[in-house]
Order: C-alpha cells, then sequence, then structure tokens
C-alpha cells in the first residue's frame, strides 16, 4: 500500500513539474512576407518589370512613398518567452527598385544588421524646465494668480471680465 502511494505521489509530482516547466516554453511567430527563394532568385534586373514581379512575388508589403516607387518584402521570425515582449530572431527585406519605365533595375537582401533595439530612458519623458516635487505642483500656484497686491492680475471693473 505505501508503495501505490508513492508512486501516486510520485506521478503527481513529476505532472506537476511538468505543467509548469510547460508555462516556461517560448512562443515562436512568423511576421510578414513567406519567402520562397526559387522565385526570389528568379525575379531578374532588366528582364523583369512590375507586373511580373507582381506575379512571381505577390503584393509588396509595403511600398516606398518618397523617391522612386521601390517595392520591399519584409519576413520577420520572432520569440517570445513568458511576460516578455516578442523579439526579433531573423528577418529578410528584400528590395525590388525599378527603373522610370517600370523595369527592375536592382534586387537587394539584407538581414539582421538592419534591426535596431530601442531602449526607452526609463519612465519618463525628459523636458526643459524645473523639477519640481508633487507637494510643489499642488500647493506652488497658490497666493499668486489673482490675488490683489500680489503681482497676479484682478479684474478691475463691475464685470466678470473688468469691463
Amino acid at each position: 500500500m505505501q508503495v501505490r502511494a508513492r508512486i501516486l505521489r510520485a506521478a503527481a509530482i513529476g505532472a506537476l513539474l511538468a505543467a509548469g516547466l510547460g508555462g516556461c516554453s517560448s512562443i515562436r511567430d512568423h511576421r510578414g512576407y513567406i519567402v520562397d527563394q526559387a522565385l526570389l532568385d528568379s525575379v531578374t534586373p532588366g528582364v523583369d518589370n512590375r507586373t511580373s514581379v507582381e506575379r512571381t512575388l505577390g503584393r509588396p508589403t509595403f511600398v516606398s512613398e518618397f523617391g522612386r516607387k521601390d517595392w520591399y518584402y519584409i519576413s520577420q521570425n520572432t520569440k517570445q518567452r513568458a511576460f516578455t515582449r516578442p523579439r526579433t530572431e531573423d528577418q529578410l527585406l528584400v528590395r525590388v527598385a525599378f527603373d522610370d519605365s517600370g523595369n527592375v533595375s536592382a534586387v537587394s537582401r539584407s538581414g539582421m544588421e538592419r534591426v535596431v533595439r530601442l531602449n526607452p530612458d526609463g519612465d519618463k519623458t525628459p523636458t526643459l524646465g524645473r523639477e519640481r516635487t508633487f507637494l510643489e505642483d499642488l500647493f506652488g500656484n497658490i497666493g499668486t494668480v489673482g490675488a490683489p497686491g500680489m503681482g497676479g492680475s484682478a479684474p478691475s471693473g463691475p464685470g466678470p471680465n473688468g469691463s
């Protein structure tokens, strides 16, 4: 009877450990363009045009707003651990540049060297001016705004606006 109780206890502890460790696993996700290397290699400068690129690769992730209307295809693989933000593990950026007549002039690729990790500076945005405490903000204007003879401007006259 004691052997059976020990086995059940060990099984329960093992199940709890497995459930607890299962929550610590990371989530992998793919975002953006699904890369087919053979299709990317088939786009040739001087041969293809906008229509053939769209038929081969599909619609771009985005089109540049300024200058020439280059097409961009972006693919990202991200990883997220429990209670954290997703982090980019791998990225492919394909830029298809067109000349004035709509033919492909260049195809360039880049990867993780284009990813920038920003780390904001604390919880506050630095501003110009004086650092004031909560109490100075709360009680700092008492007696200074609108008090006669204290440097403030009080209305003078019978009406609410001094006229």
